[in-house]
């Protein structure tokens, strides 16, 4: 049976993530009144899309990346793949639904959760990638478990944890983890074609 390339997965999923952006930029209404002081009440609405915007970046950048190591796909990895997609599309949701009730404990653990479960799904395309691969060190070596995957699942726990307590202690945890991704593997982009 002839392997697959990755073209076709990477072009459904850049299409998907545009889609994701898009859904969460039309939440911005604009203001009744024409005065730059009536901006300021979109500030929060701002902040959690800026938030959101950064996360799904972060999730296309190293997609992207990943799928540079990635020589050939299988449906295990198309369906690891679709996971992932579901719950990065939830994004939009969970970022509307805080920005309705930022101070909630329940939208912001949401929120967390959705985050959460994205990690969890990202780290099983991971291994369904390297499981298809087998044998292949180098992929192995650059996808291996790190502790940024661990400090990241960890943050986001503690995060809906603290939603129950603060929410503005939720949400550091949150931007917490994106600081940390901003800046994708090194040892993926340093891998030569």
């Amino acid at each position: 049976m002839k392997a697959m390339s990755t073209n076709r997965m990477e072009a459904f999923s850049d299409g998907v993530l545009a889609i994701i952006i898009t859904i969460m930029v039309l939440e911005f209404k604009a203001p009744e009144e024409a005065t730059f002081s009536a901006l300021l009440h979109l500030i929060p609405t701002f902040l959690s899309y800026l938030i959101s915007f950064i996360y799904v970046a972060i999730y296309w950048n190293n997609h992207h990346h990943l799928l540079h190591i990635t020589k050939k796909v299988n449906g295990g990895i198309l369906w690891a793949n679709m996971h992932l997609l579901f719950w990065l599309s939830l994004i939009p949701f969970v970022t509307s639904w805080v920005n309705e009730a930022h101070e909630a404990a329940a939208p912001v653990a949401m929120y967390g959760i959705v985050l959460f479960m994205s990690a969890v799904a990202y780290s099983i395309l991971q291994q369904t990638i390297i499981t298809h691969h087998k044998g292949d060190l180098t992929l192995t070596n650059i996808l291996g478990k790190h502790i940024k995957e661990k400090l990241s699942l960890a943050l986001y726990l503690t995060g809906v944890i603290f939603a129950f307590y603060s929410t503005w202690l939720a949400l550091t945890c949150y931007v917490m983890v994106a600081i940390l991704w901003v800046i994708p593997n090194r040892r993926i982009e340093n891998t030569p074609e």
